[in-house]
């Protein structure tokens, strides 16, 4: 049997030992730590704005146009959909697996495909790639005695933003209870009427009249001047100014049909934090990224940022799912601990015997440092999965391990010295310990067959 090699060549088997667990340590070292396997779960979000458009205008000439193109992408599993006031927004789900860069040129494939069917006046549709979960990976919120809204927004956005962006794995910043600043221009419906003006009106005197040029350069024999054409508007009496239509009681302006008024863009959502008002800033990671990886390398900006924040300035962590997926790591990690303790008692309460635990002791950390040999071989990660089945697996090692070591004590009791004990014992139960150990793996081998995410789960896991 290949068994008498090692019980031969003790030294040989340390040996062999010894590079198992340098080699399973290495490894270990190079593995990633996650909730659950590395697996792409992706979800493409198109958003398309189409301003002052109703809900049922908004379904039937955006979602429904877009969705039955996007539906016939490929990759895609199933998709929905909601339509409302001025807004469509279709969620794709992707199959399994499915590569995000690839899902993302497939669906704007396919929206360039009906772009031209879509009315002129929607803004282009855009993509947002995430990996599924409900609730963003981690959560800042933003709050300043001596700042308002608007400014902390500004700031956000100008300083914290590009920060954030920075770290690995982030794929997008959401924003709650947002300010931006915006022109806000307050139209009266009954100063309308008596004009004879429509909202479409007015909007098209806004966009004639605000709109950046590039006036080139003045070039001389050694220099050189760019023009400035200031043909941006940039405040509210700017705005007032714009004439709208020439009517027989006279000229039109913005200022005589409505009230402009420098303010913010949307003011429908509000976020508080202790009773103030804050901005919080939800961050989604990309399907392939590690999300403890991303939340350390979030949380190690920090330091800096709130450093820098100018006076009466807090920006703080509000919510974290980093910590539940590390403190459930940690629980499965104490409860191999726990098993292999008590695993060890009951062989000494059993056995009686110092020198018998010491068989058990010494495979329990072996198998499970080689372990991650096999793991970082296969791709796989430590997760909740892996290390649930190597706390199962302890069990079938133990096991093992005693059916041995009783089978070679008894050969010992029949006057056999240890050496040849250790050989007959081994010889007699190496074929039925390898046979059980293949039998336990063939039961779980069918669940890898599983379809969908359930069954790649289970299967990793087994």
């Amino acid at each position: 049997m290949f068994t008498d090699s090692f019980i031969r060549k003790p030294i040989l088997a340390m040996t062999i030992n010894l590079l198992l667990v340098v080699a399973g340590l290495a490894a270990a070292a190079s593995l990633q730590i996650r909730q659950f396997p590395k697996m792409q779960f992706t979800v493409v979000t198109v958003t398309t704005v189409y301003t002052g458009a109703s809900a049922d205008l908004v379904q039937g000439f955006v979602t429904q146009p877009l969705q039955e193109q996007i539906a016939a992408a490929d990759g895609v599993d199933y998709l929905t959909s909601e339509s409302r006031s001025g807004t469509s927004v279709i969620t794709v789900y992707m199959q399994l697996n499915y590569a995000s860069s690839a899902a993302q040129a497939n669906i704007l494939a396919k929206i360039q495909a009906v772009r031209a069917d879509l009315p002129k006046e929607i803004e282009d549709p855009k993509l947002d790639i995430s990996s599924g979960d409900i609730t963003q990976l981690i959560y800042f919120t933003v709050s300043s005695d001596q700042m308002s809204p608007a400014q902390i927004t500004d700031y956000a956005k100008r300083v914290i933003q590009p920060k954030f962006s920075t770290v690995t794995g982030v794929s997008k910043i959401k924003y709650y209870g947002e300010r931006d600043f915006a022109m806000r221009i307050w139209l009266d419906p009954r100063k309308l009427a008596v004009y004879g003006i429509t909202a479409k009106q007015v909007r098209d005197a806004i966009s004639n009249n605000n709109y950046q040029t590039t006036a080139g350069q003045i070039r001389g024999e050694y220099s050189s001047f760019d023009i400035d054409a200031k043909t941006g508007l940039e405040v509210p009496d700017d705005y007032g100014a714009i004439i709208v239509a020439s009517t027989p009681q006279g000229i039109v302006r913005i200022r005589d049909i409505a009230t402009v008024d420098l303010g913010s863009e949307d003011s429908d959502v509000v976020v508080k934090l202790k009773g103030k008002p804050s901005l919080a800033i939800g961050i989604d990671v990309t399907p392939e990224a590690n999300p403890l990886e991303v939340a350390h390398g979030l949380k190690d900006l920090l330091p800096d940022l709130q450093r820098n924040l100018p006076a009466g300035m807090h920006l703080d962590v509000a919510y974290d799912t980093s910590v539940f997926i590390e403190t459930s790591i940690e629980e499965v990690e104490h409860t191999i601990i726990e098993a292999a303790v008590i695993v060890t008692v009951v062989i000494f309460l059993f056995i009686g015997s110092f020198r018998a635990i010491i068989v058990p002791i010494v495979a329990l950390p072996l198998s499970i440092i080689g372990v991650a040999i096999f793991l970082a071989a296969l791709g796989f990660s430590i997760n909740l999965l892996t290390l649930l089945a190597i706390v199962l697996a302890i069990g079938l090692v133990v096991d093992d391990a005693i059916v041995v070591l009783e089978n070679v004590d008894r050969h010992m009791k029949l006057g056999k010295s240890p050496f040849l004990a250790a050989i007959a014992g081994t010889r007699e139960i190496a074929v039925p310990v390898i046979s059980m150990t293949i039998t336990l793996a063939a039961v779980y081998a069918p669940i890898a067959f599983t379809p969908g995410i359930s069954g790649a789960l289970k299967a990793i896991g087994a």
